[in-house]
């Protein structure tokens, strides 16, 4: 892994060396239920060839460009830098190892939304671990595990239900399990608002039942939906707000609260002043999306994956290009469809990253993927004949990143496979 501290120290950033990721094929035998031993094909490790053509991929596969990716990377540092926060990436928008270490500059701390996630980056030596999806009970021995190899893993919750079970599992183990409650910005999803009484409550069930408050943790997921700078400047100070007034709430109760911590991909963007917060946490940067763009966080030049689909056929009479690449290649995911700009599936180009003018993956069946021009379009129908290879860029990246089990990685305008990078899954 290169050097972090001299990366940042070169202006704009600079892109990292891509180190080459080796697998070897492994199927290791399981016990069925009548005692046969069969193959484990969960385990199956593809072997790169790291050198060929991008050409000689079969497709549908999911392509990464990574100076984009740096670009993206190196964007959002210099922004948390500005504004004097620690940034804690998330994890879950690429669940890859060899992405993750270029993502948080070698062993640093950072966000995983399963705890899958978390053991797996355990397992490459990461020891600072946020666990931001509100804990199950049922998964605090998978954290005590976790905890007793030396990491140290928070976990996030909003209700004095789960703050017993983690204070009691903190007491049942001797270890001072931390915690995060989680706080409401804009009514998107999970946690308390800011000036709910229960904030206190939570607290003191953590405190005095031998777990530990690590701080407070909000999520502005309303922010998606914000189209102008302005609309996201205010979703980044209601954001920071409403952390911050739920940090004093606590404080001014006699309890500790070390971390204020906000995140999302717009806000992150976006925010002008983040006083009073101490980190930031946000993912889908790394790659950037449809969505990102509909909302004016970043531009299609800036969207670092693809999938990559090779046209089989026509429906001239209809207007179709059908591809191979369908909703198992792209993800179900339609989040452009609420927005100005219906995007389809996704959005065509070339195999440079040139778009064609209004064509998009406007209808996808589990294998088929049927390119259109937009409803209303006076753009011709671009010629692709049979055996073309286009990209596709996503919706949502996160969601296309899981449907795959591997980048192969090559720059957009080179055809030369540098590495391929493993995709794990699960929870």
């Amino acid at each position: 892994m290169h050097n972090a501290r001299e990366h940042r120290d070169v202006p704009g950033g600079g892109i990292p060396p891509v180190h080459v990721s080796v697998h070897y094929s492994v199927h290791i035998a399981v016990a069925t239920n009548d005692g046969l031993l069969t193959p484990d094909m969960t385990n199956t490790r593809h072997t790169p060839e790291t050198g060929r053509s991008a050409a000689a991929v079969g497709t549908p596969f999911l392509a990464l460009d990574p100076e984009r990716m740096e670009r993206n990377l190196s964007r959002l540092e210099q922004r948390a830098r500005a504004l004097g926060v620690a940034l804690r990436p998330h994890m879950k928008t690429h669940k890859s190892i060899e992405v993750g270490k270029r993502m948080s500059r070698g062993i640093a701390p950072i966000t995983v939304s399963t705890l899958r996630e978390a053991e797996e980056f355990a397992n490459a030596g990461y020891r600072d671990i946020t666990y931001a999806v509100g804990i199950a009970p049922s998964k605090l021995d998978r954290v005590e595990a976790l905890r007793r190899r030396g990491v140290e893993l928070s976990v996030i919750l909003d209700s004095v239900e789960q703050a017993r079970a983690v204070a009691e599992a903190s007491r049942r183990s001797g270890d001072r399990i931390p915690a995060l409650i989680e706080i409401d910005a804009d009514g998107h999803r999970s946690g308390l608002t800011p000036d709910d009484p229960q904030i206190v409550s939570v607290g003191r069930a953590l405190v005095d039942g031998g777990a530990e408050l690590r701080g407070v943790l909000v999520h502005a997921g309303e922010s998606y939906g914000c189209y102008t700078p302005e609309a996201l400047e205010a979703a980044a100070e209601a954001e920071r707000a409403a952390v911050v007034g739920a940090a004093g709430r606590l404080r001014a109760a006699g309890l500790p609260c070390p971390v204020v911590s906000v995140g999302s991909t717009p806000t992150s963007h976006f925010a002008r002043d983040l006083s009073g917060v101490t980190e930031v946490r946000a993912g889908v940067y790394v790659f950037q999306d449809l969505v990102m763009a509909g909302i004016g966080v970043c531009t299609l030049d800036d969207i670092a994956i693809s999938v990559v689909a090779t046209v089989i056929g026509h429906r001239p009479e209809k207007g179709w290009i059908i591809t191979d690449a369908g909703w198992v290649a792209m993800s179900r995911d339609r989040g452009t469809a609420a927005q100005p700009v219906d995007q389809g599936y996704g959005v065509v180009t070339s195999m440079d990253g040139t778009p064609y003018e209004d064509l998009i993956v406007a209808r996808a069946s589990q294998e088929h993927g049927t390119m259109a021009l937009r409803p209303g379009s006076r753009a011709p129908l671009p010629d692709l004949p049979v055996g073309t290879r286009v990209r596709v860029f996503p919706n949502h990246a996160c969601a296309t990143a899981a449907q795959h089990a591997r980048y192969v990685v090559f720059p957009m305008g080179s055809d030369q496979v540098v590495a391929e990078w493993e995709i794990f899954r699960g929870w």
